[in-house]
């Protein structure tokens, strides 16, 4: 594979530049094609230097959208704005991004194509949410909203990684205490219970132990062998839709994660109403910025039954990814035409119960994990004591 910058003339004759990742000159002809673009140039260039091509840091990422949507807000130019933050810019790898960027933008291509070249750094999400903003002039809300989105998910981030620290050292300490008891201390009691009624926890614990001793590489290589299963079957579009319809289900996380699509489906679908944005194409664009399969199978169906005459409601309570209430809202919202308004506000209200819900998602994991580190140690408690308590109490009644 290699880069490949065209130069193209599009249908009403604008000239477009960009760079396309192809095999072959032929295939970037048949890409240009697909597009409904005209090539007028097509030259080979270098693969760019594997610096600029690692990820930026998503909090690096989140200050450089709320530094462009100042600079926008100001009425500073989108050339003049990348090249503002190119020479106040610290970090060598954002410096290269951002040059490319400003190159490909100072050669007429938009800046959603642009970021497209850079899909190890600009999630489709963005890029959706920037196209909805090029073509409805609002640009500097949307980087300013993904400012505030990447801030608030990356201290979230930090907040699940902080309270899951102690639980997850508790848990690979536990672990290893259990295999260590398996495999070193639970034999030596076999011979001094061989003689003994083993009640069923110790003829488990025994079986156990035996197993991890015994057969130790068939466990290694089943194990091996269920994670390739498993990466390979989520990488199945059936596959990720299983994995997403078992992820909602999940108690309290389920439920948040639920809502945190909804969140961008309102609030992406309703600015870009608010600006001008026809139906369908603000509906074609929060299709793919949900980042949730099945809410954009019901946003897909929502636009069909848009397109022919129909509500936006029918479609979304297919499934029961919806709410209710949230239903109501938007059915009453579309009979009254202040659907942009009502969304907006949707909005609003899910994210500030969202945040609590995830904050009670995560005190719950801490003592999930404590009861089932302890359950696990108390079982192999149990599966000694039992017997012995046993022998103790024949001895003495002897």
């Amino acid at each position: 594979m290699a880069d490949f910058r065209y130069t193209a003339r599009t249908v009403s004759g604008d000239r477009v530049t960009g760079v396309i990742e192809a095999e072959s000159e032929a295939a970037v002809l048949r890409t240009l094609g697909e597009r409904s673009l005209f090539p007028v140039e097509v030259e080979g260039q270098a693969k760019a230097p594997a610096a600029a091509r690692r990820r930026i840091r998503p909090r690096d990422l989140g200050v450089l959208y709320g530094q462009l949507a100042d600079l926008l807000e100001s009425g500073v130019p989108l050339l003049r704005s990348l090249e503002s933050l190119i020479r106040s810019s610290r970090s060598r790898q954002l410096r290269e991004l951002l040059q490319s960027l400003r190159d490909q933008v100072a050669d007429g291509s938009s800046l959603t194509d642009a970021l497209r070249e850079h899909p190890e750094v600009f999630p489709p999400l963005h890029v959706a949410m920037v196209q909805a903003g090029e073509r409805a002039s609002f640009l500097e809300q949307v980087f300013s909203g993904l400012g505030v989105f990447i801030e608030r998910l990356d201290d979230l981030r930090s907040k699940v990684r902080g309270a899951l620290i102690y639980p997850a050292l508790l848990s690979v300490m536990g672990t290893v205490i259990l295999f260590a008891a398996l495999i070193f201390f639970v034999p030596r009691f076999e011979p001094l219970l061989q003689r003994v009624e083993k009640p069923l926890p110790t003829q488990v614990l025994f079986a156990l132990s035996g197993l991890v001793r015994h057969y130790w590489f068939l466990l290694l290589l089943g194990g091996t062998g269920a994670v390739a299963l498993l990466v390979s079957a989520l990488r199945s579009q059936k596959g990720q839709e299983i994995f997403e319809v078992w992820r909602l289900k999940i108690p309290v996380a389920g439920h948040a994660l639920r809502m945190v699509a909804i969140t961008r489906f309102a609030r992406i679908l309703g600015t870009m109403l608010a600006n001008g944005v026809p139906m369908l194409q603000a509906l074609a664009i929060a299709k793919d910025a949900t980042g949730s399969r099945l809410l954009g199978e019901r946003i897909a169906e929502a636009a069909e039954s848009v397109r022919a005459g129909d509500t936006l409601t029918g479609p979304l309570s297919k499934g029961d990814f919806f709410p209710p209430q949230i239903l109501s809202m938007i059915a009453v919202a579309e009979e009254s035409n202040q659907l942009e308004k009502v969304l907006i506000q949707i909005a609003d209200t899910i994210e500030r119960r969202t945040h609590h819900q995830v904050d009670q998602a995560v005190r719950l994991v801490e003592p999930v994990i404590l009861c089932l580190v302890t359950g696990a140690i108390g079982f192999l408690a149990l599966g000694l004591l039992l017997p012995i308590f046993t022998l103790a109490g024949s001895l003495g009644a002897k």
